[in-house]
């Protein structure tokens, strides 16, 4: 059954976030951002609110990551820096477990999720739908950050070339995705001239891990995936690396966006933002989970920059960030 990417597309970036709200449209500058927020700064993040009465200040922090592998995994490996945040904070925290990334932007959106790490291709519906305000990435301990896009096959498949996916199929993981759907759409309409449904069938899988396992089992022919989920999974023995072979791989792109939800109070924002900031990552639970992809700090930076790429490819995709 052929999937209509147009539709999957704008659910993903407009219906599947749809949420009703009472908030009367505000009159300021907001350029992208939904109508409840105000970015009188510039910064194409939504300002904190004026008014007192609409900070947030809740006695429980919860706590989401971007739902790329089993969260199992990453409430264990969260869970050093999540008592640390505790610390920090004065507050208790409590990892939320999502299954995708519509759900962890749709609880952001509702006021169910207070701080987060959105996928690279979800940063911006997060931030322009949801009011996300990111302001961290995990580098290396030299700075060096960032993950390329591939695309992989399994030995023996026939694909040696980007070009012989051609009359085959090829494994997205969803559509908010940037090495997921993205910025493979993008690469593949831009410089191969190959389209879905024209040229190759469209699958999705759901997630990074389910891709790359589903082309090392044989499921998948091909997939675009985020390298840094592949080493990972071959750090923890899940797959072998010669179960996999590359045939495409991309200009480095940002990874995960750390931050919170842009109504908390002034006070909290700095309290979680210092926790990032201040964490000791050695011989923690993080570390020893993360720097399986050569991450071992938190590196500061700004959406506007360093998410500048991202919003190109969104561009090229035809993407909309508006919310109803």
């Amino acid at each position: 059954m052929k999937l209509n990417l147009k539709l999957l597309l704008g659910a993903s970036a407009i219906c599947m976030l749809s949420l009703s709200t009472s908030a009367l449209a505000q009159d300021c500058p907001r350029g992208d951002l939904d109508s409840r927020f105000c970015d009188v700064d510039g910064d194409l993040i939504a300002d904190t609110p004026t008014d007192p009465a609409e900070q947030l200040d809740p006695d429980t922090l919860i706590f989401a990551y971007t739902p790329v592998e089993d969260p199992a995994v990453y409430k264990e490996a969260w869970s050093d820096f999540l008592t640390h945040l505790e610390s920090e904070t004065g507050k208790d925290v409590v990892f939320f477990p999502v299954q995708n990334n519509a759900a962890q932007i749709e609880a952001m959106r509702s006021g169910r999720l207070h701080i987060a790490g959105f996928n690279t291709g979800s940063n911006p519906l997060a931030v322009n739908c949801a009011g996300f305000n990111p302001f961290t990435i995990m580098a290396s301990k030299d700075g060096n950050f960032g993950y390329e896009m591939e695309i992989i096959t399994y030995p023996g498949s026939g694909i040696e070339t980007v070009e012989d996916i051609r009359g085959k199929s090829l494994a997205f993981t969803s559509p908010t995705s940037n090495s997921g759907f993205k910025a493979p759409s993008a690469i593949l309409k831009g410089d191969f001239d190959m389209l879905p449904e024209r040229d190759f069938e469209p699958v999705f899988s759901g997630k990074h891990d389910n891709s790359i396992l589903g082309v090392a089992n044989k499921d998948y022919v091909a997939a675009s995936i985020a390298n840094s989920v592949k080493s990972r999974m071959i750090s923890r023995d899940v797959i072998s690396e010669d179960d996999v072979k590359v045939v495409y791989k991309s200009q480095t792109f940002p990874t995960t966006g750390f931050g919170t939800v842009y109504n908390l109070k002034p006070e909290l924002k700095e309290k979680i933002r210092n926790a990032f900031f201040n964490f000791e990552w050695e011989g923690t639970s993080l570390q020893a989970e993360f720097e399986k992809s050569n991450e071992g700090q938190f590196l500061e930076m700004t959406y506007q920059e360093f998410w500048d790429v991202i919003r190109k490819i969104d561009t090229a995709n035809g993407v909309s960030y508006a919310c109803e």
